[in-house]
Parts: structure tokens; sequence; C-alpha cells
């Protein structure tokens, strides 16, 4: 099984050359520490930065620059901070080319639940449904089961809703799959993982075309 830094390698994989992206809160952040050197991004975060850096070095943090998770971060040559406003016109205007967030819950048609859980006390939904309305290009980064091993990958969300039928791909700590109309589409196993273990992880119809190839990080 992968953690989240291996989790965060294997979307890195996913960034291209000349995308905005916006990086959601927790393990989402860890994407711009691993995207290749010899490509260009601009990450977005929405309290108001864009072109954000990989986390600072222990000791050269500087606590006015921060994302949204209120996480110390550097910035990259030509980076620029703006305010809310500008930023969800960003977000709104669909000029981000890729969004990476992370999920309480997934289910099997890209429902995403990922903003509150009943009974728990929660500052605010933040922009996550401002992101999933507007992203074409929605990717969940999370774990496969919660701690008691029960499913996250479901027919359908139990949680409150954040967006309806938007996530079009998850890499959790056993596989890549993607959203499609027959179900959760097996991509790639975690190095070590089986499809056996995949499916009894997975409440959500799972969809197995072939062999499977193990992700390379």
């Amino acid at each position: 099984m992968l953690d989240k830094t291996g989790i965060a390698k294997r979307i890195a994989q996913e960034v291209k050359d000349g995308f905005y992206v916006n990086l959601g809160i927790g393990i989402p952040t860890l994407v711009a520490n691993y995207v290749r050197n010899d490509i260009s991004v601009e990450f977005q975060s929405e309290n108001g930065v864009l072109g954000m850096g990989p986390f600072p070095i222990e000791g050269e943090e500087d606590a006015d620059i921060i994302n949204a998770g209120k996480q110390t971060i550097t910035t990259l040559p030509g980076a620029s901070f703006f305010d809310s406003v500008t930023s969800f016109g960003m977000i709104r205007g669909k000029h981000v080319d890729l969004t990476i967030l992370g999920a309480m819950e997934v289910a099997e048609n890209g429902d995403i639940a990922n903003w509150k859980i009943p009974g728990k006390m929660v500052k605010g939904m933040g922009g996550a449904m401002d992101l999933v309305a507007s992203a074409e290009n929605i990717i969940v980064a999370m774990m496969h089961t919660n701690r008691d091993g029960e499913p996250k990958l479901l027919k359908n969300c139990t949680l409150p809703l954040t967006g309806v039928g938007c996530v079009k791909k998850i890499v959790t700590n056993l596989a890549v799959l993607a959203i499609t109309p027959d179900g959760f589409e097996l991509l790639e196993r975690a190095p070590g993982v089986s499809i056996t273990d995949i499916q009894k992880a997975t409440e959500g119809h799972l969809v197995v075309k072939g062999d499977v190839p193990e992700m390379r990080i």
C-alpha cells in the first residue's frame, strides 16, 4: 500500500506542462513537491496565491505565506498574491485546468463528499463546492478505507454531498481508478496490492478489464 507521499507522487504524474492546478488541503498539498522539473506548472491556492512551490525547508518558513490549509509554503519566481474575489473568479471562470481534492467518500457515479461529517463542528465548506462545480478535471486523493477498514468508495455517498457526478479519477493507497458509467474502473494497483484486496475494500461496483498493471512511482 502507498502512504500519503506515495499517493501525491502518483498524482503528480497527472500534472501536465502548462497546467494551472488547484490543490485542496490534505494530501493534495503534497503534490507540488513531486512535479517533474522539466515542466512548467502554476499551482493555485484558493486563499489567493498563484505560483506555489514545494513546502519550505525547516527553519526557512515564512508565517505570512500560507496555503488554504494554513500551511507555510514557498513561492516560485513570478508568483502573485490576490484577494478571494480574484481567486474565485479564476475558479468559477474555469481558468484552472486540474483540481486535486481530498475526500471522505466518493460514489461510483462520481459524487463526492468532502466537507462535513454530521455532528462534527466545521468552520465552513471552504471553496470545495465552487471547485467541483467549476472544474472539468477533478482528481481525488484519499485513503481507500477509513480507520476501521470500512470502504470509502461507495455505491452512494452517505455524507452530505459537495458535488454531483464531478469526479473523473481517484488515487488511493491501493489503486488508481476512473469513474465510468459502469462504476469504478481499476486502472492501476499499488505495488504488492492484488485485485482481490481492492475488491474487498471497495463497496461500489469495481470494473476490472484484463491485466491491471502496478503503479510506477
